[in-house]
Order: C-alpha cells, then structure tokens, then sequence
C-alpha cells in the first residue's frame, strides 16, 4: 500500500493544490474538510466539524504525514465575529487533532500544522529567522501565538514528529488570491507603493510551498518551526513593481494609509494584509539543503500567469521537462 498523506482543511486553497499534487505523486490521500465544495476531487473525502473527534480519526492510524492547513480565510473585516471565527477554526482543529494522534495504536510518522509568517514582529530593518525571531503584536501575531500553542502543547506519542510551517504569501494564480488581486489592481493602474512602501514581502511559489512540504516530511530532523518562504523579501514598492511589469502597465497609482483604509472597506478586508512587513528568513529550510525553483518574485510572477487555477497549474507542471534531461544542453537530448 502506498504512503496514506491525510490532509485537514482539503477544500481551502492550500488544500485543494496539496491534495492534488500528492495524488499525483502516488499517496493515498485522505481528504478531510467540513463540506465537500472546493474539493479537487483527489483521493479519498471525509467530512468534520473542526473541532471534535469523529470517523475521521482513523484515517491517522499508521499514516505517513498528517497535514493541518485548515482556518478560516483572514482576508475579511477583522469584526468581533470573524476574529473570534479566525482564532477557533485554527485552534479547535488542532486540538482536535492532537486528540485524535493521541489516541492512534500505530501514530503517524510526522504532523505537519500551518502556522504563519505574521508571528513575527513587524520589521523593516532586518529579517526575522526561524532560529532567534522575535514574536509581534496585535491580532495576527496572536493569532499565530495560539495556534502554535495549541500545537506544540499537544500531547502526542514521541513517535510523531511536529513541525509548525510558518508560511508566507503562496502565489498562485486562482481567483480571489493575492497574487489575482494585485494583478487586477495593477492592470487598473492602482499599482504603486501601498502605504510607505517599505515593509517587506514574505512569499513563496505554489510550486515551492508544494515542493517544501515534501521535503519537510521527507527529512526526519527538521522539527520544531521552518519558515516556509522564499529567499528574496521584495519591499512592497519593488513587490508591486514587479507585478506593473508582469501585466505591462508603465504607471501605478500609489496609496497612502488613509486610502489603504477606504481601499479595504470597500473589499471587505483589512489594511493589515498589506502594510504589515513580513520578513521571514527561511534560515532552516535552506541550511537543510532545500533549493527554491522560484526564488525571485519576478520569475514567480512570470510563470503563473500560465498556469491559471489548479488544472492549469499541474498540467504547466507536467509539461515540462523533469530529472536530469532539463539540466542537458539541447544537443545532447
């Protein structure tokens, strides 16, 4: 039988494209979500309220990788009601989880949890790494702080081995996504710097984030937390540059704080998602030997307006040449 990959939160964005790529790599996927819309249709669906313990916990005896990546979406008014909706969806399924792993006769190898990028402090005058990061303030950082606790508090057999992935902004060209919005608004000539233009962007290919996932399951001695970025953090002022240039718009409008404000009212998101500077140096995953193929915002842009949504990513991905043939000179092919 191959590897069993169980996978929370199936049915969100990170979820359909992890599902799908670990089919395709030969798992048996186990998809775990609280409604079957926004599936992808891959392997095997079981459905849970997030919080409690049901049928599902079987699906964990013996499995290879328990994968978490499920929450409620942040891009929305950070009302009384969504806060309290973003903090339980993160935090009761992954008690829920912990309970189930404890439970197991025969545990899974390894349990991967998202976290995120914003657990660290807003910085503009230095990276912060997965080694000696200092934690923010606000929402978001505490939000990142109870999923994290509620995480590494788990009591699970020693058999099990935790990883926290603190991810930051994954590309992908899917509607609604950052990488869909700012094109769009880019296009319109709404462009330019946001705010003072120089906090930074922590971000990471789809391809990559997929690829980082394998490798974490994949090397026994990465525990504890691994930023799950890529090794250029643009400003946002270069970050949106490179997106003018992508849809070939000569200008862009930029945006001070108080236009920020309107801007996210009327998109029923928060300015947050956008001045915050993330600077996630990913210092573990790259001393373990882990190689980005997308590691300039530049490339990245490029090669997903190709590959839009997930059928259009993967079959970009199955075209082209894989293994050593790519690495030889067309004459020797």
């Amino acid at each position: 039988m191959n590897p069993v990959i169980v996978i929370f939160g199936a049915n969100g964005f990170l979820g359909r494209y992890l599902t799908r790529h670990c089919a395709r790599n030969g798992k048996e996927v186990v998809a775990i979500g609280r409604s079957r819309e926004g599936w992808s249709g891959d392997g095997m669906f079981l459905e849970w309220d997030g919080k409690t313990l049901g049928p599902w916990a079987l699906a964990l005896e013996g499995a290879e990788a328990v994968i978490n990546v499920s929450g409620r979406s942040v891009n929305c008014r950070y009302t009384a009601e969504h806060k309290r909706e973003i903090m339980d969806s993160r935090v009761e399924s992954t008690r829920a989880i912990g309970q189930a792993i404890a439970g197991c006769k025969i545990p899974p190898k390894s349990w991967l949890n998202a976290s995120t990028a914003t657990w660290y402090r807003h910085a503009v005058d230095q990276p912060q790494n997965d080694w000696l990061g200092e934690p923010g303030e606000g929402f978001s950082c505490e939000v990142a702080q109870a999923w994290e606790d509620a995480f590494f508090n788990a009591v699970v057999p020693a058999e099990t081995r935790k990883l926290a992935l603190r991810i930051g902004m994954v590309l992908a060209n899917e509607s609604a996504t950052v990488y869909d919005v700012l094109r769009k608004i880019t296009a319109c000539g709404l462009g330019g710097a946001m705010g003072r233009g120089d906090q930074r962007i922590s971000w990471i290919h789809m391809e990559d984030f997929l690829r980082a996932v394998d490798f974490a399951i994949q090397d026994p001695f990465l525990d504890g937390t691994i930023n799950v970025t890529a090794p250029e953090f643009p400003t946002n002022r270069e970050w949106m540059r490179t997106f003018r240039e992508a849809v070939g718009m000569p200008l862009g409008l930029p945006a001070s704080r108080w236009m920020l404000e309107i801007g996210a009212r009327l998109m029923q998101t928060e300015t947050e998602l956008v001045t915050k500077s993330r600077w996630a140096d990913p210092v573990r995953l790259r001393d373990a030997g882990f190689r980005w193929r997308w590691g300039r915002a530049v490339d990245a842009v490029a090669d997903l307006h190709g590959r839009k949504g997930l059928s259009g990513f993967f079959r970009a991905a199955a075209e082209r040449s894989v293994g050593a043939r790519v690495w030889l000179p067309a004459t020797t092919r």
